[in-house]
């Protein structure tokens, strides 16, 4: 009986030996894939050369780099080709949306240093803090005189303000009233007073009443780790003289930034669910997990990757700045109440898991499908498409 050699890897005692012809033909054809794979690198770069022409005739128009209906349309005739062609036009799509990825962010780097009013004094209140700094490197990048008003500053308040044509509230949400009454009185009449607040109703009317000018509400949903505006969303509430900060909010569409202009208190009785609840639920599991201390990466050997996205999700919230988050949980006694409402319906939940109640389970669980609608079916492709992701990452 023949044994095996220990030193031939597995892969080489399985393999069975192939001709020389083959072989020969195996190379022949690497050859070509090859070529074709510089010809595809060729062409990427051509297509860039290109998106840099694009980006020079957008600078000098002060048009946005995203446009919706013209990366649409190009991927349905994408799509269409690649069918055409005998390929699958998912794969084709794929392909295409990184493509235009990374072409938004080639741009979005450029027109960053285009400042639609670049030299114009920009006042920072709360400059040293994180988002202060984030948005420092931003304006100064495109050219605008960026000017620091932090806690030591006050004394300097009257020199830091004059000719300002943008001060923007960047403190914590305990303090962003008061600073608003303090700061309003220095500002110059048209200069345009904004904040960054998670919440709008309340800096708003601040804002109104300690200042004559333009006021507007920005609220930027993503934080300072952020590398680049492409698609990030601003959502926008105006609040006086909206002509009169349209050019600030051009800088954002001409960073790649979406706008959503909304009124203050819509704005806050949505973020109130889609940040407050969703935020503190997370801490709620995570500070679980931690009371139980479970072995994160041994539950990981077992988990289904939409356990892997989920708990990705929780560790993300614990590797960020807390602060950001007690602002964003403590802001308003509403959101408080709010997490009371919620709190009080997994209570209710509890009592019918103790009690054996499958039939209520099901039922309630019907309810919510229903209720959900057609977004059940977008949410489990979107989930879907990001868990084939992780699957290939990890």
């Amino acid at each position: 009986m023949k044994t095996q050699d220990p030193k031939l890897p597995q892969s080489s005692i399985n393999e069975k030996p192939t001709s020389p012809n083959v072989e020969q033909e195996l190379e022949r054809l690497r050859l070509r894939l090859d070529a074709i794979d510089q010809q595809i690198v060729s062409l990427l770069a051509k297509r860039q050369a290109e998106v840099d022409h694009v980006v020079r005739l957008k600078k000098a128009h002060n048009i946005p780099v995203y446009h919706p209906a013209r990366e649409e349309n190009l991927i349905s005739q994408r799509r269409d080709q690649g069918s055409e062609a005998g390929l699958d036009p998912d794969y084709v799509e794929e392909i295409y949306r990184r493509i235009l990825r990374q072409s938004r962010v080639e741009q979005t780097a450029q027109m960053a240093q285009k400042g639609i009013r670049a030299g114009a004094p920009v006042l920072l209140i709360g400059g040293l803090g994180s988002m202060g700094q984030y948005f420092h490197r931003w304006f100064a990048d495109a050219g605008y005189q960026v000017r620091i008003l932090d806690r030591g500053d006050w004394p300097d308040v009257d020199r830091l303000c004059q000719d300002v044509e943008l001060a923007i509230i960047s403190v914590p949400i305990e303090v962003t009233t008061s600073v608003i009454k303090k700061i309003g009185p220095h500002l110059p009449g048209g200069c345009v007073f904004a904040d960054i607040t998670s919440i709008k109703e309340v800096p708003l009317k601040a804002m109104l009443e300690a200042h004559q000018g333009p006021v507007i509400g920005l609220h930027p949903l993503f934080g300072p780790t952020t590398s680049t505006l492409d698609k990030q969303i601003v959502v926008v509430t105006p609040g006086r003289d909206i002509e009169g900060c349209q050019w600030l909010i051009d800088q954002f569409s001409a960073w790649g930034s979406i706008i959503l202009q909304v009124d203050a208190g819509e704005h806050d009785k949505i973020m109130s669910i889609v940040q407050t609840v969703r935020h503190f639920a997370t801490f709620a599991f995570g500070q679980f997990l931690r009371h139980k201390q479970i072995d994160l990466p041994r539950t990981l050997e077992f988990s289904s990757p939409i356990y892997r996205l989920e708990l990705g999700m929780v560790g993300r919230l614990f590797a960020q700045d807390p602060a950001l988050y007690s602002e964003i949980i403590f802001a308003s006694a509403e959101r408080c109440a709010l997490l009371r409402e919620y709190l009080d319906s997994i209570a209710g939940n509890l009592d019918m898991v103790e009690k054996g109640d499958k039939e209520s389970f099901l039922a309630e669980f019907k309810k919510i499908s229903d209720w959900f609608g057609p977004f059940s079916e977008q949410a489990m492709r979107e989930s879907t498409y990001l868990i084939d992701k992780l699957i290939e990452r990890f």
